[in-house]
């Protein structure tokens, strides 16, 4: 299996991980406007538009051959509206992932099931070339929510530090990585 060029949607029990399309921009526009999800990233809400403008920068993919962005909306399956997204930039056997629930649809367990179904999608199966062996979050260290969530999913925190946060990770069970940054 070699590492497909886009994303590929996945489930959960409750969530549609859906492959970003600028369309989906109004009602996530939506979805993020609370300036609360954003206290330990940085920035603010954007409107609509400039949320479409993203998604198509998104999905039109990474200017470097080598990486890949691949970004996912999640639609509660149940309510049939989006909640949040998640997304993984994939280089070289390694994806850095993020993930963002409305505030809301927090507090129901969708972040950890999200990040969870993320992970076990990445890695659920050896590659017999490029595929991903390693998996990484970057967590402020006073965003216990967002470390629960990277625990739930099977990341472990390392002692490393990158911009700040501090850098979490889960290697796939069949890989020969050392949990070593080969950056």
């Amino acid at each position: 299996m070699t590492t497909p060029a886009g994303p590929q949607p996945f489930a959960t029990g409750r969530l549609d991980a859906v492959p970003l399309d600028p369309a989906h921009a109004d009602e996530m526009a939506a979805v993020l406007a609370d300036h609360a999800l954003y206290t330990y990233t940085g920035g603010g809400p954007e409107d609509a538009r400039a949320l479409r403008a993203r998604y198509e920068r998104q999905t039109a993919g990474s200017p470097d051959p080598a990486e890949r962005w691949w970004n996912w909306v999640l639609r509660v399956r149940a309510e049939g509206c989006l909640a949040g997204y998640v997304q993984a930039t994939v280089r070289e056997g390694r994806a850095e992932v993020a993930w963002v629930v409305g505030a809301g649809w927090q507090g129901r367990g969708y972040a950890k099931e999200a990040a969870t179904g993320l992970v076990r999608h990445l890695l659920g199966r050896p590659p017999d070339g490029e595929g991903i062996r390693t998996v990484v979050a970057h967590i402020h260290p006073g965003h216990t929510a967002s470390a629960a969530v990277a625990a739930a999913a099977g990341l472990e925190a390392t002692p490393e530090w990158e911009d700040g946060e501090v850098r979490w990770r889960r290697n796939a069970p069949w890989s020969a990585d050392t949990g070593h940054d080969r950056d």
